[in-house]
């Protein structure tokens, strides 16, 4: 079973918000609307300055600012970050099931790393592949299939679980059962019941019955 993190396995929003909240003020740029930039942080520091700075920016600049925005968000990224409602016992239900857990995202490991530290996480996940665990990134299949192997599975045997379109792609092209976590960061203009994926949790407590209704609990990990 793997797990994308923001948006799917924890909500980083208030730490990744407060991070940019700080950056623009810094840089004397006006605040951006919270609700529309929660929908932003699946897509991470990019996805958030390209929220507030819009596509006219220079590369430099932009890379300038999205080195600073990490920073700001290094010195506190897991002040108001908790896990979802239920992913706890879930987690714990999938362990005590025999099953492995894992999680595949985007960050470098140095911000990774210690956000799963910082959850209690970092015993029970099997793997923990980050944006630079590989050469590519989410939505190629890569980090995926990293994850196969360090857990011992095959991708046909795998779920994974994520709350945008780059998750779903990857799942799919790694060839994994996915479900889309619509708790997670999606904006309303978005439609994740297209984005392809085999189904949709409302809450991750729906997990188990999901698997259930699909007689998966002996195929899928």
């Amino acid at each position: 079973m793997l797990f994308d993190l923001d948006g799917t396995l924890a909500d980083t929003a208030p730490d990744m918000l407060a991070a940019l909240s700080s950056l623009l003020r810094e840089e004397n740029r006006r605040p951006v609307d919270p609700t529309v930039a929660r929908s932003c942080v699946s897509r991470g520091a990019v996805g958030l300055l390209r929220l507030a700075y819009g596509e006219e920016i220079a590369d430099d600049e932009f890379e300038r600012l999205r080195v600073r925005f990490l920073q700001i968000y290094a010195d506190a990224l897991c002040v108001d970050t908790r896990l979802f409602p239920n992913m706890a016992a879930t987690l714990a239900h999938i362990e005590d099931s025999g099953r492995k857990w894992g999680v595949v995202i985007n960050k470098p490991a140095w911000l990774t790393d210690r956000l799963i530290d910082a959850l209690g996480l970092t015993t029970g996940a099997a793997c923990v592949v980050s944006g630079d665990t590989t050469d590519q990134r989410k939505p190629h299949p890569k980090p995926l299939l990293h994850a196969c192997t360090c857990c011992a599975s095959d991708a046909a045997r795998c779920v994974y679980i994520g709350d945008d379109p780059r998750d779903i792609r990857a799942g799919e092209a790694a060839g994994m059962t996915t479900l889309v976590a619509l708790y997670g960061y999606i904006s309303d203009a978005e439609n994740p019941h297209a984005w392809g994926a085999d189904g949709v949790l409302e809450d991750i407590a729906q997990l188990s019955a999901w698997l259930r209704s699909r007689n998966g609990a002996g195929r899928l990990r």
